[in-house]
């Protein structure tokens, strides 16, 4: 197996001190690969996995031509430049075809969903036909084929339509059930072990010491992998002890695919971990070029892949959606598009941005007289998590970028789009 420093120091404009996150996002991802294993499950519980098989029909949707519209199945030969009356002689129910043929002069009243009688190939809405008698007019103006749905017109019969690698989606469901196929092939679940580190961290419920804080990092990694949808090992917290951090990263890396840690990794901490990660397996630490979230650390340990965040709350988050995310997604077999787009739109104030760093701000995206614009949610420390809490978007200010002026556009990224 080649090491991971190896693999990226290979990487152009690899620098682990002072690391742009476009190159950090390259640099992880040159070092992943896709879990492997599969297993087969009822549809119903194929919603959010992701699958492990192209799904071919065997059989054409619809199965035969059939009416669009309420109405009636007419021969277009028969219509002319002018009202056509044509004899009505029976009805075509979805679910319940006229069994006979069609022959000139003749019409059948068809209801949506009903297949084509033999001999019609157009149906004419009911709304501008009339009756006269036992006759159906048709007035003139009729198109060849209108209102049909064709065998196929859906999905034909050994054509692909969903491929291996795809995130399985509402529709999704609907559309393997039409073909009739009541389990599919999906990979497992990825697996991520998560735990805080810290000797200040305290429990929720219990009463706060002098120089302690709740531990919050942890609710936060849960929800936002919960949301990707991903099997989860909550560790706990982990005190700043040799001994019990041996053990807790020992254990993680025996029971998961990704392990995730908060704390430890910042300038005065990571010497301590450093030399525990040099027994336990290979792990960089960066200094990235981003704010916030500048220290980080990623590696390997056993067979299990190791994401060393900060400590500081929004930091945690930042960090998790910038480059977390799309490695779990990568991790766990997803080969369909899952970048997060950036929408650009005007600022709606000025933004203080020094250039050489990308920033994260939060921010609030919001209508004005019916354009778009985007605003902070105020203080931008690393520590005020309510800074995430108000906001529906990061504003992403690019590496080279530096103070923005009200009015001029900024890259926007949609905070419910990176689940």
């Amino acid at each position: 197996m080649t090491s991971i420093e190896q693999t990226v120091s290979c990487l152009d404009g690899y620098d682990p001190n002072a690391l742009r996150v476009d190159k950090a996002a390259e640099a992880i991802r040159a070092c992943l690969s896709p879990i492997g294993e599969t297993e087969t499950v009822p549809i119903r519980e194929a919603l959010g996995r992701v699958l492990a098989q192209d799904i071919v029909p065997a059989i054409n949707v619809p199965a035969h031509d059939n009416s669009a519209m309420d109405g009636y199945a007419v021969r277009f030969s028969d219509l002319g430049n002018s009202e056509t009356p044509l004899a009505e002689v029976g009805t075509a129910y979805a679910g319940r075809p006229y069994d006979g043929k069609v022959a000139p002069g003749q019409c059948v009243r068809i209801m949506t969903g009903a297949v084509m009688p033999a001999g019609t190939d157009t149906v004419v809405i009911q709304e501008i036909t009339r009756k006269e008698g036992a006759k159906v007019v048709v007035p003139a103006g009729q198109k060849a084929k209108q209102n049909v749905r064709y065998a196929g017109e859906d999905l034909k019969a050994g054509v692909p339509v969903l491929k291996s690698g795809r995130l399985v989606r509402s529709a999704d469901l609907g559309l393997i059930a039409s073909l009739g196929i009541g389990s599919v092939s999906v990979k497992r679940r990825l697996r991520v072990a998560f735990f805080a580190t810290g000797d200040e961290l305290a429990s929720i419920g219990a009463p706060l010491k002098e120089g302690e804080v709740y531990d919050s990092n942890r609710y936060t990694l849960f929800g936002m992998l919960t949301d990707l949808g991903v099997e989860l090992i909550d560790l706990g917290v982990v005190r700043d002890d040799p001994a019990l951090l041996e053990s807790a990263f020992r254990k993680a890396a025996a029971q998961a695919d990704v392990v995730i840690t908060t704390g430890g990794v910042s300038v005065g901490e990571a010497d301590f971990v450093r030399q525990l990660m040099d027994k336990l397996g290979e792990v960089l630490f960066w200094k990235i070029a981003m704010r916030p979230g500048r220290p980080m650390a990623f590696g390997r340990i056993g067979n299990a892949f190791l994401f060393g965040l900060p400590g500081n709350p929004v930091a945690v988050m930042v960090t998790f959606h910038q480059f977390v995310r799309d490695a779990l997604l990568f991790v766990s077999g997803r080969t369909d598009d899952y970048a997060v787009p950036l929408l650009r739109v005007p600022a709606a104030v000025s933004l203080r941005k020094v250039a050489g760093r990308t920033e994260y701000q939060r921010g609030i995206l919001f209508r004005d007289g019916g354009e778009w614009k985007v605003k902070t949610t105020g203080q931008q420390g690393s520590g005020v998590l309510r800074s995430m809490s108000e906001a529906n978007c990061f504003i992403v200010l690019e590496h080279e970028r530096g103070k923005v002026e009200a009015g001029e556009p900024v890259s926007v990224q949609l905070l419910d789009a990176l689940a």
